[in-house]
């Protein structure tokens, strides 16, 4: 039986995509994948149809972000687990069967992240599981470090998309994407939701995946990235953190937007990260925003606790590298 779906956006992915499918073939058990096309020209679409016949193909006219890309996926599959994959991946045979294995026997684990190796640097990780702290930076485990390292398994703050499984029948209760989001920390919102609802998102090192990296965006800091990162971030704080918690940790919040301002500024970047912000302030203002705001309940305080301790004890984390 047919345990997982494998969802795998794509827009203009022509350079990756066949290598990514042919990886999945390969596999030691068997999904269903469907790839879900976010209006590309590039000739993508028709390489699915006429080398992976097997292969389901949702297709949309326009790009509509990741969100709603991933969001059209899991709403179509009827598994048990959605693995949501990026196009610019290889995944290793073992891959899928292993991020099953790791949501079998505890339902209250919502995901499941793969160690994900970079690819044109095959002896660097590109990440090890999503972190957040209290300065309101996300970021990955063990980015550009040695492959090596990272080798038990553990819970992290979040499960980065690119390359994670999820249990189908939780978004049902806290949701699906956030479509507010188009793309970037999105993966990080729905983590941090489920966190609040009391699941956990797990990293699995024997579940293995190469990486491209900014197969879309072109770069790791540009300006489209970080005016969508910026604004994304205070969407992000805003809806899962309640008002004392926000209150709490504003210090820290101001302190890690003025580090970033100044680090953009750096790079040429400053305009766009104010723009960001700026247009972020506006979503949490408005009814869009204020829509999807997660709900404060006393029943979640531990939760909450739990949370506020991974916040704190994640600056020190990321500030030791």
């Amino acid at each position: 039986m047919v345990r997982t779906t494998v969802v795998i956006p794509n827009y203009n992915g022509i350079q990756y995509m066949d290598a990514c499918l042919a990886s999945l073939r390969k596999g030691t058990t068997t999904p269903e994948i469907l790839v879900v096309d976010n209006g590309s020209v590039d000739g993508s679409k028709k390489l699915v149809k006429e080398r992976y016949p097997g292969v389901r193909l949702l297709e949309f006219e326009e790009n509509t972000g990741f969100c709603r890309a991933v969001n059209a996926g899991i709403r179509a599959s009827t598994t048990e687990f959605v693995l949501l994959l990026n196009n610019d991946t290889v995944a290793e045979p073992e891959m899928v069967e292993r991020l099953e294995q790791a949501l079998e026997g505890n339902r209250r684990v919502f995901s499941a992240q793969a160690r994900m190796i970079q690819l044109h640097s095959p002896d660097k990780l590109d990440g090890a599981g999503d972190l957040y702290c209290a300065l309101g930076w996300a970021f990955c485990r063990g980015k550009d470090g040695p492959v090596s390292a990272y080798e038990k398994p553990c819970r992290v703050f979040s499960s980065c998309a690119g390359a994670a499984i999820y249990r189908r029948a939780l978004f049902d209760e806290i949701g699906c994407f956030d479509e507010n989001h188009f793309a970037y920390l999105e993966d990080m919102d729905i983590g941090y939701r489920a966190n609040i609802y009391g699941y956990h998102n797990k990293y699995v090192p024997d579940a293995r995946v190469y990486h491209a990296g900014s197969a879309v965006s072109g770069s790791r800091h540009n300006d489209f990235k970080v005016k969508l990162s910026a604004r994304n971030n205070i969407y992000l704080i805003y809806k899962n953190m309640p008002a004392l918690q926000i209150l709490l940790n504003l210090p820290f919040l101001l302190a890690g937007w003025l580090i970033k301002l100044l680090f953009f500024s750096a790079r040429g970047l400053c305009g766009a990260y104010l723009d960001g912000s700026l247009k972020g302030l506006r979503l949490c203002a408005g009814g869009k925003g204020r829509k999807h705001r997660v709900r404060f309940r006393f029943s979640r305080m531990k939760n909450y606790f739990w949370i506020q301790g991974q916040l704190w004890v994640n600056i020190f984390r990321r500030l030791r590298g």
